[in-house]
């Protein structure tokens, strides 16, 4: 499933096509995708304009001027092609072939921008919805989703309260959506190595029996960690494994720079560490990490 780094990737290249621009035409080619569409749906969108584009966790929110928000999620397979003056958007150094089979091709966006914006889903894993703004914080979607990783609500003193006497794996707490919003396999592992932490570890270890005044060198290191591998990988354009594809059809160069995720067998980067990348299963995903450098 697409992360937060490839969701911001699709985020930024939808919305020189969608933001500012209204949906003049709408096509809608099946009832359902994970979910059956809302009542109405098209008619709903149908000259609408999106006067914003952003994104929560892993949704993105098409706001639109009528106070409601278009909210999309990919799944696992979901891509947007853009296609504008006849031509698709240029693919990238590194190109993946997304299906353009028309029986894929769900949801069809004709902008006044002129751009057309194609929704294509193989599984049918992805949705959408329309939901009042008004309303979309308390939404069951959206209503206990922790902080953002980068956001600067998340930072070493609230990591080490919301871990403060917590048993559970540090890689399984980090994955807490409630805890921390749209973090995903890939990138807790590359953060819990950056950081030199163990992801077996109980993640109360962050932090001490009793609030202190200043945040202790773990939960510093690891903050640091998740700001930074996240940033690098919005730069980089995703990590972009499996079936995920830019909407200009280009893959990301981050899955390149991995110290850890799918490295099994191989030497751990960190200088002077004479490890090797180690596979174990935790809550049945693959957790990658050095157990030499990482205590």
């Amino acid at each position: 499933m697409p992360e937060l780094p490839e969701v911001e990737t699709v985020r930024r290249g939808l919305e020189p096509a969608m933001s500012a621009a209204r949906i003049d035409d709408i096509e809608v080619r099946r009832p359902d995708l994970r979910f059956p569409f809302p009542v109405s749906f098209d008619a709903r969108l149908r000259g609408r304009t999106v006067v914003g584009l952003g994104r929560r966790a892993k949704y993105l929110l098409a706001d639109l001027d009528d106070g409601e928000v278009l909210v999309m999620h990919l799944g696992m397979s979901g891509s947007f092609r853009i296609e504008a003056d006849g031509d698709e958007a240029t693919p990238g150094t590194f190109h993946h072939a997304r299906s353009k089979a028309a029986a894929h091709d769900h949801v069809v966006f004709h902008m006044s921008s002129g751009a057309r914006i194609t929704y294509n889903d193989p599984r049918r894993f992805g949705f959408m919805s329309l939901i009042p703004r008004a309303e979309l914080a308390e939404h069951a979607l959206f209503r206990k989703l922790g902080v953002e990783p980068v956001g600067n609500t998340l930072d070493a003193a609230y990591l080490e309260t919301a871990f403060r006497g917590k048993v559970t794996p540090l890689k399984a707490a980090l994955l807490d959506q409630r805890i921390i919003a749209g973090l995903g396999n890939i990138y807790v592992c590359e953060a819990l190595h950056r950081s030199g932490l163990s992801p077996t570890r109980a993640a109360g270890v962050l932090s001490s029996a009793r609030p202190r005044k200043k945040p202790g060198p773990r939960a510093e290191r690891l903050v640091a960690a998740i700001r930074d591998v996240i940033a690098e990988a919005i730069a980089a354009g995703g990590s972009s494994l499996r079936d995920y594809v830019h909407t200009d059809g280009s893959l990301g160069y981050f899955q390149h720079t991995f110290r850890v995720y799918d490295r099994e067998g191989e030497p751990c980067v960190t200088p002077a560490c004479a490890g090797s990348v180690r596979r174990i299963v935790q809550s049945g995903r693959s957790t990658f990490y050095c157990p030499r450098c990482q205590r």
